[in-house]
């Protein structure tokens, strides 16, 4: 794990309270470690053993936590699979490998495979959404249903926004609060779990060494064998969002894929709040829930 890290310590630090946050749960879960080509990978099940499985893939700089929420909510309808993505903040394998290859798709075979689960709905958040539409483009077979929240990988990535935040990490509590909020958008946190997560957040970026490399573009060809396949597709944005150009991402997918649902949120940036329901309701659509 000390790979992703700058320092064992470091690496010590930020494991430690990840499992204090873990053991707050908010609903009984499985904590379960998954051989794969890439070492290790760590998540977090909750749900009906028996009822359709779901897999949620957080961003970057990020873990299993994200989803803690939202997990409390979908595992009433559906077994939950909240993956600790590989080379980040989590209890996976510090493995990055190269994000312009099939790598991360043969990693998500495996993981599916160790979990028993021949067949999926996918909702993944930035980064975390990049390597869910990869996934369904390359292995359409095994993909259900998609739901991506401010994906990268469609729109323009907004550097200005990212060289400022760096900018002020190095001013202590304050700067990396303020970098946090420039990069995320939105007020200041609301809830409890929020607050948690961005206190979290800080003592990671303290401590992870980032990614350099670029996450590709996912080309039109790609888009468009999406829409071939008729997967029920959708896409959630923030007008506001610093990092990503969401009115580019709408464009390309309301363009490549016209039967997916897109929805924008004129006051939201990257963090996209109350999405919760929402998404249930996608995940459920044809069971008698209100389609998306």
């Amino acid at each position: 794990m000390n790979g992703v890290f700058t320092s064992a310590a470091g690496a010590r630090a930020v494991r430690d309270r990840y499992r204090e946050l873990l053991a707050g749960w908010p609903v009984p879960a499985e904590h379960r470690t998954v051989p794969t080509r890439e070492g290790d990978t760590f998540v977090v099940a909750c749900g009906p053993p028996g009822a359709p499985p779901v897999v949620l893939l957080h961003g970057a700089r990020s873990n299993a936590l994200t989803w803690a929420g939202d997990a409390a909510v979908w595992s009433g309808h559906r077994r939950v699979y909240a993956v600790d993505v590989i080379g980040e903040p989590g209890l996976s394998a510090p493995s990055r490998p190269p994000l312009d290859s099939d790598a991360h798709a043969l990693w998500l075979d495996d993981v599916l495979d160790g979990l028993g689960v021949r067949r999926a709905a996918f909702v993944g958040v930035s980064f975390g959404g990049w390597i869910a539409l990869d996934y369904a483009i390359r292995r359409t077979d095994r993909v259900e249903r998609l739901a991506l929240l401010c994906p990268a990988g469609l729109g323009r990535q907004r550097w200005s926004a990212v060289l400022a935040a760096q900018a002020l990490m190095p001013f202590g509590e304050r700067g990396r609060g303020r970098a946090m909020r420039l990069v995320l958008g939105g007020g200041p946190p609301v809830t409890r779990h929020e607050q948690a997560i961005m206190d979290f957040l800080g003592l990671v970026n303290r401590h992870l060494r980032p990614r350099r490399d670029r996450i590709p573009v996912i080309g039109d060809a790609e888009l468009e064998r999406l829409a071939r396949s008729a997967m029920p597709l959708l896409v959630i944005v923030g007008d506001r969002d610093r990092l990503l150009d969401s009115h580019g991402t709408r464009r390309r997918v309301e363009r490549a894929v016209p039967h997916a649902v897109v929805r924008r949120l004129p006051d939201a940036g990257h963090l996209l709040r109350d999405q919760t329901g929402p998404v249930l309701e996608f995940l459920t659509a044809g069971e008698g829930g209100r389609n998306a």
